[in-house]
C-alpha cells in the first residue's frame, strides 16, 4: 500500500497505515487506507475475480458481506444441504447422483418468496434501520394477513 501512495506522489513522513479506531471522514491524510480510499482511480477497481466474469460476458453482483439476509442464494444453498442431510450415505458418489435432484426440489415460487423476503431486507436498510429494527420490519411485513387474494393492498405497494 505504501509504495501505491508513494507513486501517486501522496506520500509524507509519519504517514500511519490504518487509524487506531476509525478514521474521521473530514481527514483526507489521516491514514494511508483513507488516502487510498479517496482515490477515484483506487476506487474504481474491480477485482481480479469480477473482471474475469465480466470478460466472459456474465454480471457480476457484488453483494455486501456478512449480510447474508441480503442474498437469496444463501437460503437456496441451505436448502440444498438441507435436502443431502436427509438423503446422505456421506460419499461422493451419492453426492453427485443428489446435486441435481437437490436443486431441482426447490420450487421457483420457494426461490421467488427468497427474492421478496430480500427485497424487504434491502428497503428497511434503505430506511435508514439497523439490523435488529430491520428484522422486525421483516417480521411484521410477512406476519400480515391480507383479506383479498387477487391484489396487495395499496398500503404496502410500493414501486422498487
Amino acid at each position: 500500500m505504501k509504495q501505491v501512495i508513494i507513486e501517486c506522489g501522496l506520500w509524507f513522513n509519519g504517514l500511519q497505515m490504518q487509524c487506531k479506531d476509525s478514521c474521521n471522514l473530514d481527514h483526507t491524510t489521516c491514514c494511508e487506507k483513507q488516502i487510498l480510499d479517496l482515490q477515484p482511480n483506487f476506487n474504481a477497481q474491480c477485482s481480479l475475480v469480477q473482471e474475469v466474469i465480466e470478460a466472459a460476458g456474465h454480471l457480476c453482483i457484488v453483494l455486501p458481506k456478512f449480510h447474508c439476509e441480503l442474498n437469496f442464494i444463501e437460503f437456496f444453498g441451505g436448502t440444498i444441504k438441507k435436502y443431502h442431510c436427509n438423503d446422505c450415505d456421506y460419499t461422493f458418489t451419492t453426492l453427485k447422483e443428489n446435486l441435481p435432484k437437490a436443486m431441482a426440489s426447490v420450487q421457483l415460487g420457494t426461490i421467488q418468496k427468497w427474492e421478496h423476503c430480500m427485497i424487504r431486507w434491502m428497503e428497511a436498510y434503505h430506511s435508514g434501520l439497523g439490523a435488529k429494527d430491520a428484522q422486525m420490519k421483516v417480521k411484521e411485513f410477512s406476519s400480515k394477513r391480507y383479506t383479498s387474494h387477487r391484489r396487495n393492498p395499496e398500503a404496502i405497494v410500493q414501486p422498487i
